[in-house]
């Protein structure tokens, strides 16, 4: 595969939510988002301050898994689940974000709650190929 922009993207976004989420090295992480990074959410409080808080707040039982990633010039948006968040389910969401200078620079997302098969209309799972246990 060849290493084109939309890959070291794509593996940087990876590597990131890796870095914050599940390793909750926020040292390191400091070095995937950018000072000056611009939120989005309506989940996260402004910049990447707002954003370290938050995970800083969250239960040691948060679980990030990515799923799809597509990626098009400085844009990634990547599919992932979020589990152990302190919340009655897990979160099902599509985090986009724009590079600038090989850091994450802004971001939104789309976020729903993860459906069980009783709920589920489709009779599939939201995320992967399993349903929440």
């Amino acid at each position: 595969m060849p290493d084109t922009k939309e890959s070291k993207n794509k593996a940087l976004v990876l590597k990131a939510f890796d870095t914050l989420l599940n390793r909750r090295d926020y040292a390191e992480a400091e070095r995937y988002w950018s000072p000056g990074y611009i939120q989005h959410s309506a989940h996260i409080k402004p910049g990447r301050e707002g954003l370290f808080d938050l995970i800083k707040r969250l239960p040691p039982t948060l679980r990030y898994e990515s799923g799809a990633i597509v990626a098009d010039g400085d844009v990634v948006i990547v599919h992932g689940r979020f589990s152990g968040i302190g919340q009655p389910v897990n979160w099902i969401a599509a985090d986009i974000l724009r590079i600038e200078n090989g850091i994450l620079a802004e971001h939104w997302d789309v976020i729903q709650d993860e459906a069980t098969r009783e709920q589920s209309q489709s009779g599939l799972p939201m995320f992967g190929d399993h349903f929440p246990r």
